[in-house]
Order: structure tokens, then sequence, then C-alpha cells
């Protein structure tokens, strides 16, 4: 062998195995495990996924307060904790937001079922235990709750990062026996809410792990031709840095939603652009409601925490 074919044998091997070669291996690794995760999303839940079951006693949703320094008041929230919480062990955390012109209650109503969708999961061993935190996320000084669909509104929204970091995090982790790092931390939220959780995730992947939105409305990004909000952030930067990345990110909507109309697709055009992966539940003919809320709670249960 000459000594330039040695040279270039040299440099292609060191092509195929240096740092951006490296890069792509690793980039085709977070691409495989989406696509196994994307396999376990059903459009909709088999029959009988959020009935009682006889003889299952179904923990219920304790409400507390703590005082937002962000809001500058006493805030509230809802907790459901796994059957048989114990301080013996820890727990990984899932944070559900709410949407425009709701509050805590909204997620812990009958009509979602949220405990009897977790439970009946984790009997079948398809769940794991979590804590589950419903946080009021109207956060503003000025006022109490929201007043109208506006510029002033959206930022009391927006502010409640703020809160969720400085005031509610500390709060949960001081009150209950959590299990530390972001690969035991996840948040997702409905319409404002998902909206909400999806700009969380992208300005704190170093504190969620798992990443969720059900019908997120639109603002995320600026609303071509709207005064109503400039955009929480640039397309450019719903991206993560290599070592952040979720282990999960899912994104449900509806066709039939009229509410949020494409904003949910937009989002997931910018993923695709940016190289994201991301995970898509779409669904037929839910509404911008409970209908799409279940499902999406269904799905993203049986991904979360796994491999604890």
């Amino acid at each position: 062998m000459t000594h330039r074919r040695l040279l270039a044998l040299l440099l292609a091997l060191a092509l195929l195995t240096g740092p951006a070669a490296r890069a792509d291996s690793e980039t085709a690794k977070e691409d495989t495990g989406m696509l196994a995760l994307q396999e376990m999303i059903v459009e909709m839940p088999p029959a009988g996924y959020d009935r009682p079951r006889e003889g299952v006693a179904y923990p219920a949703f304790q409400k507390l307060t703590y005082y937002s320094r962000t809001a500058e008041r006493d805030s509230r929230v809802n907790v459901l904790l796994p059957p048989g919480y114990t301080e013996e062990k820890t727990y990984p955390v899932l944070y559900i937001l709410h949407g425009f012109y709701d509050n805590e209650d909204w997620m812990a109503r009958e009509a979602v079922a949220l405990p009897r969708i977790l439970t009946n999961l984790q009997l079948d061993g398809q769940a794991e235990e979590m804590i589950v935190v419903l946080p009021y996320i109207f956060c503003s000084t000025e006022l109490a709750w929201c007043t109208g669909m506006d510029l002033k509104n959206c930022l009391a929204y927006d502010n409640f990062v703020n809160d969720l970091t400085a005031d509610l995090i500390p709060f949960i982790e001081d009150h209950f026996s959590v299990a530390p790092g972001r690969e035991n931390a996840a948040i997702t939220g409905f319409s404002m809410g998902g909206r909400e959780s999806l700009f969380i995730g992208f300005t704190h992947p170093e504190l969620f792990g798992w990443i969720g939105a059900v019908c997120p409305a639109p603002g995320l990004v600026k609303i071509p031709g709207s005064p109503m909000h400039p955009g929480q952030m640039s397309a450019a930067a719903m991206r993560f840095q290599r070592d952040q990345k979720p282990l999960a990110l899912l994104i449900s909507s509806s066709r039939a939603d009229g509410v949020v109309s494409t904003s949910p697709d937009s989002y997931r055009a910018i993923l695709r652009d940016n190289g994201e992966p991301f995970l898509t539940h779409v669904m037929a003919s839910t509404g911008h409601d409970h209908t799409s809320v279940k499902p999406h709670l269904y799905n993203l249960f049986r991904l979360l925490f796994r491999g604890r």
C-alpha cells in the first residue's frame, strides 16, 4: 500500500469514528428510541380504561396551598399521591397544567377520571408510580384570575414558569419524597397549559426529561398577523442541546379541534425542521376538552419514567 493510499484510509477511518460520526450515531439512537415509543401510541384507549374496578380503592387528590412569591399570594395546588405512598421511597413527579379560564381543579374533575386511568394502568403493569401535581397556572400580581383572552392575561399564564421554578417545585420537594433528576420529572398540559408545558420544556430541559402537550394553544411562537401575542420564543429556539434532549416529547391533538386550529401541527412542523425527534398522537373526532385530554394522559402515563 502506498503512503498516499494509507493516509487516505486513515482519514476515512477518522471520519467514520470521529466526533461527527459519533454525533450522527447518537442522533440515530435518539431517533430509534423515539420511534420505539411511537409504536406504543394508540389513537384511543381500549374500552374500560377509565372505569372503576371492583375492590379497588382509588386515591384522591388533596388540596394544598403554598405561597407564590412570583404572584405575591397564596396559590392552590392539587396533589395525587400513589397508593401506599411512603417516605421510605422516592417518586417521580408529573406536573399537569390546565387551560385558559380554568384552574387547578379542571384536571381533578370526575370527567377526566385521572386517578382511575393512572391506577388501572398501574394495576396492569403499564404505568409507574408517580406523584401528580395540578397547579393553578394563572400567575399575576394584579389579577387573581383570568379576565379575558388578551395579551395581559396571556402574559400571566406565561409567568407561571417563574412560579414553578421558584415556588412550586421547592414546595413539592419540601413536602413530598421526590426522586431527584430530570429523568424523574415530567410536564404536560392542555390548550394554554399545553403551550406553557412546551415553553417550560424547551427553556428548562435541565428540569424536565419528559414533556407533553395536548391541543397546545398558539402563541409559543409569534402568530402571523396577530397583535395578541409576540410569541414566547422563536422557532429556531425550539431545539435542545444534545445532552438535554427529552426522553420523550409527545404532542397530542384532534383533527376536529376548531379552537386551537392548526397550532399543534405548526409546532410539529417546527420540530421537524429543527431535526428534533418527537412523538405524535392525532385523534380524529375528539373535542377541545377532556375527550382529548384523557387519551393523551393514557398514552403519556404509559411512557413516563420507564426503566426506573
